[in-house]
């Protein structure tokens, strides 16, 4: 369990970090430019290491159902909306909002049994943790705004002393 959270901290660094390199890459190319960089890199990248550390075996597909080779399209789906959402939001912000509804989603879909998922019963405790997550984000966000407005009043007293 201490490994699984380990590894899973690592990807949410990861994450935030991959979101920060995609948002300045599209900053000087489009999103569809980003979006095949950013995917196009890391198809290299796995089938590199897949070959070097599984070999042959990486291309031992066993018993999958032939949706689940449709992955890989809703990474572009993923990679073009997150880079969107960093230009219009803020890497934070964006952030926060897809965590909200992975987290979200990710309740629906253990409650449910769907896509193959063993079904998980659904409790309030459940649906508490994830309202906690959308409350933190209306506060970190109600705050962003008042910070904004200070800085904004701030400024404006500043020049007006200065004339």
């Amino acid at each position: 369990m201490v490994l699984g959270i380990l590894l899973a901290l690592i990807a949410g660094s990861l994450v935030g970090i991959q979101n920060i390199f995609n948002n300045k890459v599209n900053e000087h190319t489009g999103t569809w430019t980003t979006t095949t960089l950013v995917l196009g890199l890391g198809f290299a990248a796995s089938f590199v290491i897949g070959l070097l550390l599984e070999g042959k075996n990486m291309f031992a597909l066993r018993d999958m159902q032939a949706w689940f080779y449709f992955s890989g399209l809703i990474g572009v789906g993923v990679v073009t909306c997150m880079v969107q959402g960093v230009k219009r939001l803020g890497p934070t912000y964006a952030v926060a909002i897809v965590m909200t509804s992975e987290l979200g989603f990710a309740l629906l879909f253990d409650s449910m049994g769907w896509l193959g998922l063993q079904k998980v019963p659904f409790t309030p405790k459940q649906l508490i943790g994830v309202l906690v997550i959308v409350g933190g984000i209306f506060v970190y966000k109600l705050g962003e705004r008042r910070r904004s407005e200070a800085a904004a009043t701030a400024k404006k007293a500043k020049r007006e002393a200065l004339n």
